[in-house]
């Protein structure tokens, strides 16, 4: 075991937060941690790593182990670049690769016992710097730093003039760097795309560590976790398996706890209208009937009523009226900014009632498309053709729709005159806003808040055609799983963006990936991207060096050219292969033999030889990591 929480309760004045926490978490164990927002997943997090106090029991860290914590928002005040920021995590290697140079330099000046002296403490120092791992820092830096969605030509610059989002990320390379025993992580994935949630779903699961997760994100616990720990009203709850796992528990527990706090309160009630018929009677037999049947009555543990899959959050999604069969037709389209290409003569179409959702790393221009199609900005070239009867209802994830100025009430009653007060309390009330909330500037309110505003604003539209930007930013899971439920039982048509792959493979009939400024159509949900992506992607958004032969391919084939072409790049694929893997063996065995001449007593006494051979041995480790890097790049 490496961490334990035993009986940890903490309040914020009357409002009880986490009462009488108890879990543990084994040494390479891979665990989240979930609830609603603001259920108080940060809060426990806060107390683990001692930042917060609790008001009762304690967490406790194994002597001995160390403890990494990734905030949820980061805020790096650096003069570093990002290389030298992520370099900081390896100055203890640096140190001892420093000390071996200094060491090389001092072994010329010597001889004698102090020679052997210093040549025994060299060989120990240049083993543990090896056991460590320090040949391969500079590359495993990069590794991470590629990893984590930054280009090469972006690793000299200042930290200062990153991003919240782009800092958050140096923050977790950093953390990852440093190994230590047990990683917590708050919201890792919110600033990821798709290929760098991927590394870092490969990353944790390789970690040798043990790892505690808060995250939303569905389809990043089912590949990680083996355990999930649950906030529900302040209740902690301990589950084996994934979040799929989890959920299928949680439904059959609480249908059971539902069935078992309904009979209590039926028997209740039964016991309640007994005692008021006997005290009726006005006897003294019956009176002392209904006094004792009270004193059993006052002894009953009342059972709390079990928390509901938020049915208070209540999203219908309707059309008006009914579009035509052709709902988009987007053809030739094309958009760049300075000195960024984004995408070039997109051509594609969208028929009624298809859920289509577009994919792609940060950056290809995904949420470009949505605001060319709402008029929002305007294309370098193509056209954009809507389809008879297409009213389109548009989500922004950055809610640029909604007036910050305006309370809540009046975002809603200016954009819909007709309803009365009491309705737009009704609908209001539906999306979690009650009392005196209604009145809130929407600028005071959080994300998560505006999202159910415009959500709101979104129902209301009774659109036929709907164009979502990020639905799932800042939602929890339940709330995620509520508007799953109204897409999938929406008749209109739905266009969307989206990094939550979950939400993904639950809602989308049709994936449409902007990769390499193409577009490639996978007919089904993620998993069936998943399945298809390396075949389709090669043969219908190739790498911009082949972009040209893009123009040869037919609807369901390459043409005789191009799979010739396809056969020589595949056999210059294997020329290659083969000659990394006969250098990589060449290496492998020259550093063995060096270990065996470096273990010779005349070699081990021979100073210039030594750092002959040291140097020798770092230049293959160096270069062994380059080629294992290109064997991998080869093999997939």
């Amino acid at each position: 075991m490496i961490l334990s929480c035993s009986n940890i309760k903490k309040s914020f004045g009357e409002n009880e937060i986490i009462r009488k926490a108890s879990f543990h978490i084994e040494d390479h164990e891979k665990a989240a941690l979930i609830g609603i927002n603001g259920a108080g997943k940060t809060t426990l997090l806060r107390m683990i790593i001692g930042e917060l106090a609790p008001d009762e029991g304690e967490a406790v860290l194994s002597r001995g182990k160390t403890l990494g914590y990734l905030a949820q928002h980061q805020d790096l005040q650096s003069s570093r670049s990002i290389y030298e920021e992520m370099m900081d995590s390896k100055k203890e290697l640096i140190a001892m690769e420093e000390k071996m140079r200094s060491m090389e330099e001092e072994m010329k000046k010597l001889s004698g016992d102090e020679l052997s002296q210093l040549l025994s403490s060299y060989t120990n120092l240049t083993h543990a710097f090896e056991r460590a791992d320090g040949y391969a820092y500079r590359s495993e830096i990069t590794g991470v730093l590629k990893g984590l969605g930054f280009e090469e030509e972006e690793f000299s610059k200042d930290v200062s003039k990153l991003s919240g989002g782009q800092k958050t990320r140096v923050a977790l390379g950093k953390l990852l760097l440093t190994k230590p025993d047990i990683i917590l992580l708050d919201e890792p994935t919110n600033h990821l795309d798709l290929d760098s949630i991927r590394w870092l779903e490969t990353y944790l699961l390789n970690y040798p560590g043990a790892v505690l997760i808060v995250s939303h994100d569905r389809y990043f616990l089912d590949r990680i976790v083996t355990k999930i720990i649950e906030i529900d009203n302040g209740n902690v709850s301990v589950f084996a398996g994934n979040y799929s796992d989890y959920s299928q528990k949680k439904a059959m527990l609480r249908a059971a706890q539902m069935n078992a706090y309904l009979k209590q309160q039926q028997e209740i009630k039964h016991q309640e209208e007994v005692i008021a018929k006997l005290k009726s009677f006005n006897r003294e037999k019956s009176i002392r009937r209904a006094e004792s049947r009270e004193k059993m009555l006052e002894k009953i543990e009342v059972l709390d009523k079990p928390s509901e899959v938020r049915a208070d959050m209540r999203i219908t999604l309707e059309p008006r009226i009914i579009s035509g069969n052709d709902v988009l037709t987007v053809e030739h389209l094309s958009k760049s900014f300075p000195g960024q290409p984004l995408f070039h003569d997109l051509n594609f179409e969208i028929k009624r009632g298809e859920r289509v959702a577009i994919i792609g790393a940060n950056g290809t221009g995904k949420t470009t498309i949505l605001k060319i199609l709402n008029h929002v900005l305007d294309a370098d070239e193509g056209v954009c053709t809507l389809g008879s009867k297409v009213q389109i209802g548009y989500y922004d994830q950055e809610h640029h729709v909604l007036n910050m100025e305006k309370t809540i009430f009046e975002e809603i009653s200016d954009a819909y005159p007709t309803l009365t007060n009491t309705e737009i309390r009704n609908v209001l009330a539906a999306f979690l806003f009650t009392g005196d909330e209604v009145f809130k500037q929407i600028k005071l309110t959080s994300g998560g808040e505006r999202g159910r505003i415009s959500l709101a604003k979104l129902m209301l539209s009774e659109a036929n055609f709907l164009i979502l930007d990020e639905p799932t930013n800042h939602l929890d899971i339940v709330s995620k799983e509520i508007l799953e439920q109204a897409l999938n039982q929406y008749t209109g048509t739905v266009l969307y963006v989206s990094h939550d792959r979950y939400f993904i493979n639950q809602t989308a009939t049709r994936i449409l990936e902007l990769t390499n400024q193409a577009m490639v159509n996978y007919i089904g949900n993620y998993d069936y991207y998943l399945e298809k992506k390396e075949e389709l992607t090669r043969v219908y958004a190739p790498e911009l060096e082949t972009a040209p032969e893009k123009e040869a391919v037919s609807e369901n084939k390459l043409s005789w050219q191009q799979k010739k072409e396809e056969q020589a790049r595949q056999r210059k694929r294997e020329n290659d292969l083969k000659r990394v893997e006969n250098r990589i063996t060449e290496l492998e065995e020259r550093d063995s033999a060096i270990d065996e001449e470096m273990a010779q007593p005349e070699v081990a006494t021979n100073a210039a030889r030594c750092i002959e051979l040291s140097k020798e041995k770092a230049e293959i480790a160096q270069e062994l990591e380059t080629l294992y890097e290109q064997w991998e790049e080869l093999a997939e």
